[in-house]
């Protein structure tokens, strides 16, 4: 997942720094834990320098720059915004950047103790952020298909991570999921990604959405997912009433899609726990509440009282 015969370090960082932004070279700098296909540095209290680190980290971060400041401006909560771009060079061969800093602590570390709050600006990101995209915004891949395209990963996640006690209901969550209608809307922004370590909280509950590396034009079933990823037990009927833009066979695929999520960060959690690369101990926990959420949750689509056809 990641290139080995580059080490980022903050020397590396710093000469990078001042070699091309001087002006921001002396400022504070010191490494962010966590990361996927890029390693950040805080930048001073206001900024973030990015560091791509795997094959495709690269593309995802022109893609940020190319839209990011398109949707801050309408979107209700503080997204990274690109600041400066840095350029390949002799000491790193590999674009990078210096993102505007979002103030808060990852979920995948915290809690969300104000529920109905969060449920609600969660909503009201998603209902801004769900606008039609333009002709030229980046499509959908493996990441915005329609559940039934995903079926293979969904059967290694459930092998390698389900209890035999709860594998019956979990399997019928994704049967439900692949057996509902394609999304037949516009093609609308997606961020595709969220997940708790994505999204950041102050006060108890969610105060910025960061990392859209994986953002696309596409089916929002993949972002409602997050009602169940995210928020509380019991927030996600709120949730969906806030939203008011979710059809039955919206819920449903999104229902499916939260239980894929949720079985990857088990599996992630799991990885973490036996020491293998890429392995996020915390997130197994965080998967394991998400799963329960789901299967709690399968009221939502036959009886929720906000659906809108």
């Amino acid at each position: 997942m990641t290139d080995s015969e580059i080490e980022i370090t903050a020397r590396l960082v710093h000469s990078l720094l001042q070699e091309q932004h001087p002006d921001l070279a002396e400022l504070a700098l010191r490494e962010v834990a966590g990361g996927w296909d890029n390693q950040q540095w805080r930048l001073g209290d206001e900024l973030a320098v990015r560091m791509p680190r795997t094959e495709r980290a690269p593309d995802l971060q022109r893609k940020e720059c190319r839209w990011l400041p398109v949707l801050a401006p309408r979107l209700p909560l503080p997204i990274p915004n690109p600041v400066r771009i840095g350029e390949p060079s002799a000491r790193f061969p590999r674009p990078w950047t210096i993102m505007t800093w979002v103030p808060g602590e990852p979920l995948d570390h915290t809690s969300i103790s104000r529920g109905d709050h969060a449920a609600d600006t969660l909503a009201g990101f998603l209902r801004a952020l769900h606008r039609e995209a333009p002709a030229e915004a980046p499509p959908s891949s493996d990441r915005g298909a329609h559940p039934k395209k995903c079926t293979d990963g969904f059967d290694h996640l459930f092998h390698a991570v389900v209890p035999g006690s709860i594998a019956d209901e979990v399997r019928a969550v994704w049967d439900d999921a692949v057996a509902a209608p394609e999304w037949e809307g516009p093609q609308v922004w997606v961020h595709g990604d969220l997940h708790p370590a994505n999204v950041v909280v102050s006060d108890g509950t969610l105060s910025g959405v960061i990392d859209f590396g994986d953002m696309f034009a596409g089916d929002p079933a993949w972002d409602l997912a997050a009602a169940w990823v995210l928020l509380p037990a019991g927030a996600a009927s709120r949730f969906f009433d806030a939203y008011a833009h979710a059809d039955e066979a919206t819920i449903l695929r999104a229902r499916g899609l939260a239980a894929l999520k949720s079985l990857f960060l088990m599996l992630m959690g799991q990885n973490g726990d036996r020491g293998l690369p890429g392995g996020k101990p915390a997130w197994g926990p965080a998967g394991r509440a998400a799963l329960d959420r789901v299967l709690r949750g399968r009221f939502l689509p036959m009886f929720h009282p906000g659906i809108c056809g």
